[in-house]
């Protein structure tokens, strides 16, 4: 090996060589793609991270390099040097070049070559269109990282992460490094502990973010941060979470609302940019994304999340069933007699109805409503009401078209913009569940229409925009909550809420969301000690628990603090979506399984009994416990 790497460096990667190099000698270091043995003539590909190039053996021009050419299979590994010339035609003139790839209009004839390591016949094969369980891929996961579909995502990664960073420190920003091991804050996500050996049935907690480290940054005076930093939530994982996670963290002093939503356009726009070469002034002239209220999200999609790309808005019926006192449909009655004394405008309804209209060009056949209910039910409906609008207004495949009066079925066929042909689709009841139920039923009917593609995006429809004013406060069966965190600025205009009315509550926080995911979140923060004390009090928190909890921040909050807010990037989800792909785990270089595990290294393991005995730690239940060493 001592003449390759030694002496002989490498000249050009696997992806980069172009007709423009024919006639220059190169040295190519990288794994046997695939071999071929033509007549004694053979071809192999060789890969890196940036591609594929041809190499040829050939007898006629040198000997030794075939004796190597025969040997190597696939995966291993090989250094060549060579001289890279025109892949030429066919006898009858046809052009042999590929322009299927990047270098298929060359070859590269070798003259020397060299085997660095042999491999044994991987598990699966290394390529992108392969139907390999995904646990087998994880377990081998050094093998699947090779497959260049990976590659290029986490290639796009690295991309993003230097935008990111690009832009920051041109606007001033410092990169500030903040501790992992914490101090454990009730709220948000539930946390992972960390025993303290030192400090004996004491824990740390892994930090969910630097929440609370970045607001004392800002009263340090640093005004401007960011980190692009490891986060951690012990939660159950779905699709695009993991219990690890990366966000770009973002806080600012002396701002507004609108001072960080400049700032944080300008940053996606970079993002988008550079990472993927997309300019996304040709969507957003000014450079401005659109902003909607919480509120109206929810009643229009069920979610405070919505895909923007299509229609399929709900309509919310509620108020209309109370005036018609349920129009004849005792289901819809019994919702109405709820808000007899008008109370719907004032209070937060325990109850609503709402429909989504399926304009008649959507067919869906009887088995197809009957899948649609079932999955419903999956989601704890009690079913799937709906009704088919014939002429004149009239219903039919209706429960309800028996018993419904002749001016709640027209009001409702109003309210919805239906007409002759179309379906409406019902769900009454608790709050949340209707939304819920009508928000996935929204996203799965546009998939099942062709409204959206399954996966990722089309066309460069790309669809931001911010969901604002959200209520600062949610009702749990025990009291309030802070929906968000309890260092979330009230508005102004309803600081006088938070004593009569907390439902009532507005706040300045705000969710970035592209094509139906929840991209960025964050909030302008309460720096008042009056209006954090009343905070505390919605939510049943004493001063003395809160200062428990949160001494050191109210303490800080106390000693100069300056106006701020921030944000925090989920740069997983803005990797996956920029890839366009399904899971999280194929932006993440090594990654949990959905039960939360590594099966390439077995992680979480087995400990020695010394081990646990160190840190002052008995296991309760020593039979469901295997521990090395014994109980």
């Amino acid at each position: 090996m001592a003449r390759f790497i030694d002496e002989l460096k490498r000249t050009h990667t696997c992806g980069e060589l172009r007709e423009d190099d024919i006639g220059k000698e190169v040295i190519l270091f990288g794994w046997v793609h695939g071999r071929r043995n033509l007549g004694g003539v053979v071809f192999i590909d060789l890969r890196d991270r940036e591609g594929l190039t041809q190499l040829v053996f050939d007898p006629t021009d040198f000997e030794a390099p075939l004796e190597i050419a025969n040997e190597v299979r696939g995966e291993w590994v090989i250094g060549v040097r060579g001289k890279v010339r025109d892949r030429g035609a066919k006898s009858d003139g046809t052009s042999l070049r590929n322009d299927t790839m990047p270098t298929g209009a060359i070859e590269v004839i070798v003259e020397e070559a060299h085997v660095f390591n042999s491999a044994k016949t991987p598990p699966f094969p290394i390529e992108d269109e392969l139907d390999t369980y995904e646990d087998k891929r994880l377990e081998y996961r050094y093998l699947d990282l090779r497959r260049p579909k990976l590659q290029k995502n986490l290639i796009t990664r690295s991309k993003l992460n230097l935008a990111a960073r690009t832009y920051l420190a041109g606007k001033g920003f410092l990169e500030v490094e903040t501790p992992y091991l914490v101090k454990y804050t009730p709220g948000g996500a539930r946390n992972f502990l960390v025993p303290s050996r030192l400090y004996p049935s004491n824990f740390y907690a892994l930090a969910e973010s630097p929440q609370l480290y970045k607001q004392l940054l800002m009263v340090a005076g640093y005004d401007k941060y960011f980190q692009i930093v490891r986060c951690f939530r012990d939660e159950d994982l779905r699709i695009d979470r993991q219990p690890e996670f990366t966000q770009i963290d973002i806080e600012m002093s002396f701002i507004n609302q609108d001072d960080l939503f400049t700032m944080l356009e300008g940053l996606v726009f970079k993002l988008f940019k550079d990472g993927l070469g997309v300019d996304l002034h040709e969507r957003y002239p000014d450079g401005k994304f659109p902003r909607l209220p919480f509120d109206e999200s929810m009643r229009r999609f069920g979610n405070d999340k919505p895909d923007m790309r299509f229609a399929l808005e709900h309509v919310d019926l509620t108020e209309l069933v109370i005036e018609h006192k349920g129009g004849g449909v005792p289901l819809l009655a019994s919702i109405a007699e709820k808000f007899e004394n008008g109370t719907y405008r004032t209070e937060l309804p325990d109850e609503i109805v709402k429909a989504m209209r399926i304009p008649a060009e959507h067919k869906l056949s009887r088995k197809q409503l009957d899948e649609l209910e079932k999955a419903c039910k999956q989601m704890g409906s009690a079913g799937l009401a709906r009704a088919k609008v014939n002429e004149g207004g009239a219903w039919t495949q209706s429960a309800f078209a028996k018993s419904i009066t002749d001016d709640m079925r027209n009001a409702i066929n109003a309210a919805c913009g239906a007409e002759e042909g179309d379906l409406l689709l019902f769900q009454l009841g608790d709050v949340d569940r209707v939304h819920t139920v009508m928000a996935n039923l929204r996203v799965r009917l546009a998939k099942q229409f062709g409204l959206i593609p399954s996966v990722g995006t089309e066309d460069g429809d790309w669809n931001l925009l911010w969901v604002v004013d959200p209520p600062l406060f949610e009702k749990h069966e025990n009291g309030w909550a802070a929906a968000h965190h309890v260092f979330t600025r009230p508005h102004d205009g309803d600081v006088e809420k938070l004593g009569t009315d907390p439902g009532m509550v507005k706040c300045y926080r705000y969710d970035l969301v592209l094509n139906g995911f929840e991209i960025a979140g964050g909030s302008i923060r309460l720096h008042d000690p009056e209006v954090q004390k009343k905070v505390f009090e919605v939510i049943g928190l004493s001063e003395e628990e809160g200062r428990d909890k949160f001494g050191f921040l109210l303490d800080a909050l106390q000693h100069g603090a300056p106006p701020h807010g921030g944000i925090a990037f989920g740069m997983d989800r803005v990797a996956m979506l920029a890839c366009g792909t399904e899971s999280i785990r194929d932006v993440i270089a090594f990654p949990k399984t959905q039960r939360s595990n590594d099966l390439m290294t077995g992680a979480p393991g087995l400990v020695d009994e010394e081990q646990l005995t160190d840190l002052n730690i008995a296991i309760a239940d020593a039979s469901k416990t295997k521990v090395r060493g014994g109980a």
